[in-house]
């Protein structure tokens, strides 16, 4: 049996001077993980929906040589939008080498009380955008000679089942399958892998529920957005050999 040439994506990816878009960065994790790549190197795009003040805050802390970090505004349960926001990115020139699914949207609904406005307003953004962003951003990746690196932030609700919330647990299910098969689909220059955190708590720290959850985490605490943004980096800065995979954030909670 022979030996294959060496791959350009066969060592470790420095994250220095690397573009990389993460969605829905104004806030909350999004927020942890611009600074975090930021902090590594990386020359973050932001994108935001409706946040455009504190976008305009993490771009000044996330600046490039006296420039703040480039923001894209779009609303991403539109298709439109989407293919807007990637071609502006295009038209700059300076290309795409990595792409952070993370905008998402969650919302409380028992299942004997849903509608169709209930589940299309969380599958259009969990699910559809993340799929149009993950084509858009592979596109420009493919142009790169050392391909480039995706990550989707699923969630532990796509691994366990929570009775009001099956139209964003199924969301997030899908999320973690498509990212294996974009894996398939964008091999071998673009790896695809997925992030599903536990409770991440933020402004709801003090609630019952987020309480009580933290109580049942083997890890004994909640995670925090810097928690999300160390894996994110990881999986963004690995050799390659990892794709298709999803890591669960949270303390071991899915073992409970």
């Amino acid at each position: 049996m022979g030996f294959m040439e060496t791959s350009t994506l066969a060592s470790p990816w420095s994250l220095e001077g690397k573009r990389i878009l993460i969605t829905g960065a104004a806030k909350r994790i999004g927020r942890s993980i611009a600074l975090h790549l930021h902090a590594k190197g990386a020359r973050v795009l932001l994108h935001c929906g409706h946040s455009r003040q504190e976008a305009e805050e993490v771009a000044a802390a996330c600046s490039w040589q006296g420039q703040p970090a480039p923001i894209h505004q779009a609303d991403l349960s539109k298709v439109d939008d989407i293919l807007r926001m990637f071609g502006e990115i295009r038209d700059t020139g300076l290309g795409l080498d990595g792409l952070v699914n993370n905008a998402g949207r969650f919302k409380r609904v028992p299942a004997l009380e849903m509608t169709e406005a209930d589940w299309d307003f969380i599958h259009s953004v969990n699910l559809k955008a993340v799929f149009f962003c993950c084509q858009q951003g592979a596109k420009l990746m493919m142009e790169r000679e050392t391909g480039g690196r995706i990550v989707n932030l699923s969630s532990l609700g796509g691994i366990r089942a929570w009775g009001d919330y099956a139209h964003y647990c199924a969301s997030k299910a899908g999320v973690i399958h498509m990212t294996r098969s974009l894996a398939k689909a964008f091999s071998p220059k673009v790896t695809v892998n997925s992030v599903a955190p536990g409770i991440i708590p933020f402004e709801a720290r003090n609630e019952p529920h987020v309480l009580a959850g933290i109580q049942l985490t083997p890890a004994g605490r909640a995670g925090t957005g810097e928690d999300i943004a160390e894996t994110v980096a990881f999986l963004l800065s690995q050799s390659g050999m990892v794709t298709g995979q999803t890591i669960a954030v949270d303390g071991g909670l899915n073992l409970v």
